[in-house]
């Protein structure tokens, strides 16, 4: 009853402070993001439509990945208003769910979450089902389950809460008969299937989730190469516009040229491009122009022929040559010389390469992927890039994004490279803790998922086995974590959120602060002067200076108006 009473508080304050109608402007907004009162015949006409048209396993996929977006989504925002305790985050966002229309949950077993012990267990039913009720409209009885997009929503919230993939199945549902639907939910290495469980998170063909057995070390007697194509994991709306483009240009031999910051993935997602394309039988060669001496840069590429320096005592083919019939990924292709560049140039235009000190033309049928951290436009004006050269790789540019902008796919990351360090190390590792799974939705991410992996690997040899990962074994070598996270306590104060050691006030601040004599609501009221000060009076921006949604900040600054009036 405790807990009912708290989801009831957490709602009220959802419908004071987030939840805004605006019928003369014609906005309805919740979270501070836009919301639609859409009926539901409408979108069940459209979800017919789309499986009509496009079959019902690529609309399963699709709405699936839809639901878990809005589930991480959700989560995030609910954290700012009930905190960190498991029971009420999933009570609310159940309560959410059944507000907006989607269906009523009843537990059969409940709930049962250990972040130490790496425990995730839950067992609902579902009443009232919005999917199961639209599908038997337009399809009668199915054979398969069908609330794809409330099944996408629970394992996209409770994999952002637990910090590693957690997957809720629909065993039975009302579409197909049963008397209301049934979903379980659990860690995905925990289903035997987990594979086609986890299909809505492979956005193409190509894209593997791997299995994650870290409570089983591998035998190691016998170690495998991870193939790049197990990392190409995610549901974020980037990562799976950068896999459409990648499919669209799979089947030509079209030139490409991947665009990004260090680290954000460029060389692994060329190797999946060549795995995909028709060319997959053949070679793929990377080669990193920035690592290569300027006046070895031809013999690298096009080869040597016994002699042609000092030094050259073998006759050896080049790149380009190595390559044929398959992909040349050209790495930093902006610190090439210019001199390179226009013999690279002819290379790839004509399909012909000469060795260098040879005589012979050699024929070659490579497909050119470039990769870039620098802006070659600008590199052109500068004159340090050939225009001729930028324009011919330029073709088909496909801008790899940040983890910073899909912080939706750490949790899946964290759980891939976990894996993959605790079988190195023969360990097992339950888990995360929360504020280490805070510590890594906050930080900034300059090394992008390679700096990831590294503090994986990191967490991995620090923590002891059997224990769960924290924030002291992942960032311990002068990382600096954001510390301007803010939560609302109990009473709906901000209070510092417990992202790490590193990220909590000084000893001293916090002495000198409680020397003040302030109070907490004094101490909340200088925060929001200051950043409202900072902004120059910008509520959006202060806002999310506070790490608040605009409606908290404007609530409380009404509360503070009455306060401060005579």
């Amino acid at each position: 009853m405790e807990n009912e009473s708290q989801i009831q508080k957490v709602l009220e304050k959802l419908a004071t402070e987030q939840l805004m109608f605006a019928p003369d402007t014609g906005h309805i907004r919740l979270f501070d993001q836009r919301m639609l009162l859409i009926p539901g015949k409408a979108l069940a006409e459209f979800r017919s439509e789309m499986i009509k048209r496009f079959g019902e396993h690529e609309v399963q996929q699709l709405f699936t990945r839809a639901g878990y977006q809005r589930g991480i989504d959700y989560y995030h925002k609910l954290r700012t208003l009930v905190g960190d305790d498991p029971d009420l985050l999933i009570g609310s966002a159940m309560r959410l769910a059944e507000l907006e229309g989607y269906v009523y949950h009843q537990p059969i077993a409940g709930m049962q979450v250990n972040f130490d012990q790496g425990i995730f267990q839950g067992d609902y039913q579902w009443h009232s089902s919005w999917e199961a009720e639209a599908h038997s409209n337009h399809f009668g009885v199915s054979s398969e389950p069908v609330c794809w997009m409330m099944t996408g929503y629970a394992s996209g919230f409770s994999t952002a809460m637990f910090g590693r993939p957690v997957l809720w199945r629909e065993i039975e549902c009302s579409a197909m008969g049963h008397k209301a639907c049934r979903v379980v939910g659990k860690p995905l290495e925990e289903w035997d299937d987990e594979e086609n469980l986890a299909q809505f998170l492979q956005s193409e063909a190509f894209v593997d989730l791997p299995k994650q057995k870290t409570s089983k070390p591998k035998d190691t007697t016998h170690p495998t190469d991870n193939p790049p194509l197990t990392e190409l994991v995610g549901a974020s709306v980037r990562f799976n516009h950068v896999v459409h483009l990648l499919k669209k240009v799979a089947p030509v031999d079209t030139s490409v040229l991947l665009l990004g910051e260090s680290g954000v993935g460029k060389e692994r997602f060329s190797k999946a491009l060549h795995a995909i394309s028709k060319r997959h039988d053949g070679p793929c060669i990377s080669v990193n122009c920035a690592a290569i001496p300027a006046d070895l840069v031809e013999a690298e590429l096009f080869g040597v022929e016994k002699g042609a320096f000092t030094g050259a005592t073998n006759t050896r083919a080049g790149r380009f040559e190595r390559a044929h019939k398959g992909t040349l990924f050209l790495d930093e292709i902006g610190s090439l010389p210019l001199a390179a560049q226009g013999k690279l140039l002819r290379a790839i235009q004509e399909g012909e390469i000469e060795r260098v000190g040879g005589a012979d033309v050699i024929t070659v049928d490579v497909r050119i992927v470039a990769a870039t951290n620098n802006n070659l436009r600008q590199a052109v004006e500068d004159g340090e890039f050939r225009a001729d050269l930028f324009y011919r790789l330029n073709v088909y540019p496909i801008e790899i994004p940040t983890l910073r902008d899909r912080r939706e796919d750490i949790p899946l990351l964290f759980n891939v490279f976990l894996d993959r360090y605790c079988q190195k190390a023969d360990k097992k590792i339950a888990g995360i803790t929360r504020r280490a799974l805070d510590a890594l939705w906050h930080y900034h991410w300059p090394g992008n998922v390679r700096e990831l992996e590294n503090l994986v690997e990191r967490a991995v040899i620090l923590a002891d086995e059997g224990k769960t990962i924290d924030t002291h074994h992942l960032f311990n070598a002068g990382e600096m974590v954001e510390t301007n996270a803010f939560t609302l306590d109990s009473n709906g104060h901000l209070q510092t959120s417990p992202v790490s050691e590193q990220t909590a006030l000084p000893d001293q601040t916090i002495e000198h602060l409680l020397d003040q004599n302030l109070s907490l609501e004094a101490l909340e009221e200088s925060i929001i002067v200051k950043a409202l000060a900072r902004t120059n009076g910008n509520i959006s921006a202060a806002a999310r200076l506070l790490k608040m949604g605009r409606g908290q900040l404007q609530y409380r600054l009404s509360k503070l108006e009455t306060t401060l009036k005579p």
